[in-house]
């Protein structure tokens, strides 16, 4: 009933059919829809192609699938020490719906590369660095809040949480990986030790794809192979 009454507002204030507007707007959602795949895609497999560059340096068959137009998935099945397996997930924000796209962005939600590992060794701790602005890593410190894990406050508004009385030994930790880690990426959302797999999880921002690639993957590998080690 409301919109009727705005259609009929508008058709007498401006002598416009209304339904003229209604297929404006149809065409502004169309056209934002083909935008949104477009550049999403685009940018996606610019990523992509990078990360084929430097894949190799962890195992040599990968497998690819996009899941929809937002998420592309690479698996390394039988990846080299310290890897066993290598999932990396190109997550970008959904910018083919408008109302979805503006919720992601209210809600901390960034184009993010994720890698789950499973390592050959596994940390000797569990622990979660993350950023509570972030979608992951909220989701994530809420999850392990509820487990009743100790908390606090760490560089670059992150929070540290661990099991009880391990909270040291994960600040520890941390802090013997943060030579790899910053080489990795100068921002994380969220940095996660498993004693189960995967063992070693990472999301953060699409790193620069002007790098090397191959360079890049070896300072994942050295910080794959430190996590196996412990501080």
């Amino acid at each position: 009933m409301a919109g009727y009454i705005i259609l009929e507002y508008i058709q007498t204030r401006c002598n416009v059919d209304p339904k003229y507007w209604l297929v404006v707007a149809a065409m502004v959602i169309m056209g934002w829809f083909a935008f949104g795949i477009i550049y999403n895609l685009r940018r996606g497999e610019a990523l992509l192609r990078w990360l084929q560059i430097g894949l190799p340096r962890i195992g040599e068959r990968t497998t690819f699938r996009w899941l929809g137009s937002s998420v592309a998935e690479m698996v390394i099945a039988k990846a080299k020490n310290p890897f066993r397996r290598l999932e990396t997930l190109v997550v970008l924000a959904p910018r083919d719906v408008p109302w979805m796209w503006l919720w992601a962005l209210l809600r901390g939600r960034r184009d993010t590369l994720i890698f789950r590992a499973h390592l050959a060794v596994a940390p000797r701790l569990d622990l979660e660095l993350a950023d509570p602005t972030s979608w992951t890593g909220r989701t994530a410190l809420n999850e392990v809040t509820k487990r009743g894990w100790e908390s606090r406050a760490y560089e670059n508004g992150l929070q540290l949480m661990a099991p009880q009385g391990l909270l040291n030994l994960a600040g520890n930790t941390v802090a013997s990986l943060n030579t790899q880690a910053e080489q990795l990426a100068p921002k994380f959302w969220r940095f996660s030790l498993r004693k189960e797999a995967p063992h070693l999880e990472i999301h953060i921002p699409f790193p620069n794809t002007q790098t090397d690639a191959r360079n890049w993957f070896d300072i994942l590998h050295r910080l794959a192979q430190q996590v196996g080690e412990g501080p």
